[in-house]
């Protein structure tokens, strides 16, 4: 055959394979936090190939990097067909049936937009590529509203863009492609042909009584098809390998057979506890490849398994603390310079220690997240974090990485990051203990991965927290936690927003709410300082907080002294400020090693002992509203006329103060 004619059969070939693939639906918009997006592709011949194709996502928002109509995501299609419809869909783990390749939520971006189809593979695409023509297989330009890519859309040859709301139903409704090339908006018809015709699916739907389980539990997977299972047996092999969980985590069969004429079939399958501690894991239910007329209906199904040989500490919660249990870990000499300075020299020498830049180091916010599962971690299950303001432990799997807050644990900035103008460097990335850049006090930005400011949250409290001062001097700007719970984390707060505003010199705590600068350019303050001043003595340092302190002391080589001596606090910001410091005058050890306070839980009295010489007891609300006072000798049983709650005890004996926390019935 000639070279000039194999040429032009190829490139006819090529053309003819290339039309066969079409970009056929998309669903951007869905309800909640955009848990049911899939981008369909049809082919015009079942099972056809999808090796040496990429989908590309690009943004063509205006914002700053995306004004250049770049990409945003990028998947490549090898290893994978089409079905026997000739269709191949893609999206969320929620969608169902379920996609044949799974991305995560929230990964589509709304639009105006782009999503393309091309001859490559992802590498192709790195992030911000800029949109091409070349080797462009079909692209979709979409939007929820009148407003159009326009210049993507001419530099890709696109003459339509369709809007998802076109109907006002966007977050039910999806863009499809009809038979004659054109795209309408209708309910979503995901994994099926959008004009309802092809073959009928025998959907398979595999449930289990729980979503989650225990090491040393056992359970059944049931398998249930749609339609009774004709013509021959229908075998199905699924794996449940994940991550650090494998084969030698479990026993039991992993093919199951429904037979000709039935729906439903089921398998055991038994949990091994291995008595190690390899931390909670996850194992995810993935059905392999099915006879032609089968889909599944969900499938990568993610399930929980706790370990059941989780560690604890020997120390208490903040909700429930013990205190001088942790020995604190400052180094020798540590504060030496310290001794007999006041006011404002007593503050510059703190920061002179705190901020030490041939000492101190800088970790990524990164960093943060690995920092925050040992100095967080639950004393009472190693496995799970303790969460600040809701006073709950989450699993440490639950770590918010994409943008669902809902049951996930995030990174709280105690001074919230827009007062104090903390930024995160791009290319952010977790490179361990033993990598670290050179800090001081004057780069305030590096508040940002200050771990001695940065606690486990929920999300959800994260988000509502926002950006509030703390205290009660005007309801509408501070931050006050949650309904029903304790106030365990007040002193925390406190001492974190101490340590910030001398760890870094352009912080500040000021008396009042102090609001964002109406450019929106960082306050670099925040308060109420009163209240904060009240918290750190009524809410008094406990094991948790100290063992926290120790820990990020091993990354940061600093430490937060107002945790090390929390009537610091008092000579910097509050009444003692001008008279000389003096370590021996400020440890609170002896006095809580004598006195006792029982019973606990209380009712009609309380009794206090172990003190010699005259004491004073003081009973405060948890908001630090004081409601009973009386001076004794040695020892006093106090009479209670109290509602039901917590409350916290104040004792002073002589220079010596504690405050203990107690259950009322």
């Amino acid at each position: 055959m000639p070279q000039k004619i194999f040429t032009i059969l190829f490139l006819l070939v090529g053309m003819f394979s290339h039309s066969q693939i079409v970009i056929n639906e998309i669903d951007s918009d869905t309800p909640g936090t955009d848990q049911l997006e899939f981008v369909e592709l049809k082919s015009d011949t079942p099972n056809f190939s999808l090796d040496g194709y990429v989908l590309v996502f690009f943004n063509a928002g205006s914002t700053a990097p995306y004004s250049n109509s770049v990409s945003y995501y990028a998947i490549d299609l090898d290893g994978y067909e089409t079905d026997f419809n000739g269709i191949f869909h893609i999206g969320n783990n929620s969608v169902s049936p379920a996609p044949l390749k799974i991305f995560p939520n929230s990964t589509v971006q709304n639009g105006p937009d782009v999503v393309a189809l091309y001859l490559g593979n992802d590498n192709d695409f790195p992030l911000n590529t800029t949109a091409t023509t070349t080797n462009l297989i079909n692209a979709l330009a979409y939007s929820g509203n009148s407003t159009q890519p326009s210049a993507m859309m001419t530099t890709l040859g696109i003459t339509v863009c369709t809007n998802e709301n076109i109907n006002g139903l966007v977050t039910s409704q999806s863009i499809q492609r009809k038979n004659d090339g054109t795209y309408e908006v209708k309910a979503p018809t995901p994994g099926m042909n959008n004009d309802g015709s092809g073959i009928t699916p025998n959907y398979i739907t595999v449930s289990t009584s729980q979503s989650s389980y225990n090491e040393g539990d056992s359970f059944n997977f049931i398998f249930t098809t749609s339609q009774p299972v004709q013509n021959q047996n229908l075998i199905m092999n699924f794996t449940l390998n994940n991550g650090n969980f494998t084969m030698s985590d479990f026993s039991g069969g992993l093919t199951v057979m429904i037979p000709v004429g039935e729906t439903t079939a089921q398998t055991g399958i038994i949990l091994i506890n291995d008595g190690i501690d390899e931390g909670d894991e996850e194992m995810k239910f993935v059905l392999q490849s099915l006879p032609i007329g089968y889909v599944s209906y969900n499938n990568n199904t993610i399930f929980r398994v706790y370990d059941a040989n989780f560690t604890t500490d020997p120390w208490g919660t903040p909700l429930n603390p013990t205190y001088n249990i942790v020995a604190p870990t400052i180094p020798i000499g540590y504060y030496d310079s310290l001794e007999g300075l006041a006011g404002n020299a007593l503050k510059q020498e703190l920061q002179n220690i705190i901020a030490n830049p041939t000492v101190v180091r800088l970790h990524s916010y990164a960093d943060i997240w690995e920092i925050l599962k040992s100095s967080d971690r639950n004393p009472q299950n190693n496995n799970q974090v303790w969460c600040i303001y809701t006073e709950v432990p989450y699993a440490k799997l639950d770590q918010q990485n994409t943008s669902s807050i809902v049951g996930k644990w995030n990174r709280e900035h105690i001074f919230c990051q827009s007062r104090g103008g903390f930024e995160v460097a791009n290319g952010d990335t977790a490179d361990g203990i033993n990598v670290w850049l050179p800090t001081s006090a004057s780069n305030t930005v590096d508040g940002v991965s200050d771990a001695h400011h940065i606690r486990a949250v929920s999300g959800q409290e994260n988000s509502s927290r926002n950006n509030k001062n703390y205290g009660s001097v005007n309801t509408s700007t501070v931050y006050a936690g949650p309904d029903g719970t304790q106030g365990s984390w007040r002193g925390d707060v406190a001492r974190s927003l101490f340590y910030m505003a001398v760890r870094f010199e352009s912080l500040n705590v000021v008396n009042g709410d102090p609001i964002e600068l109406s450019s929106g350019n960082p306050s670099y303050q925040i308060g109420d300082l009163a209240t904060l001043l009240t918290w750190n003595t009524s809410d008094p340092r406990d094991d948790f907080e100290m063992n926290r302190n120790n820990y990020i002391y091993t990354w940061q080589m600093n430490r937060n002294p107002f945790i090390d001596y929390p009537s610091l606090a008092d000579y910097i910001f509050g009444a003692n400020f001008g008279q000389p410091w003096s370590r021996t005058l400020s440890t609170q050890t002896p006095i809580e090693n004598r006195v006792a306070v029982y019973p606990n839980p209380a009712s009609e009295f309380l009794i206090i002992s172990g003190l010699e010489g005259t004491s004073k007891v003081e009973i405060f609300t948890v908001t630090g509203q004081l409601l009973q006072t009386e001076n004794f000798e040695n020892e006093t049983r106090v009479r209670l006329d109290l509602s039901a709650g917590m409350y916290l005890v104040k004792l002073s004996n002589g220079t010596q103060t504690t405050t203990r926390k107690i259950i009322v019935k």
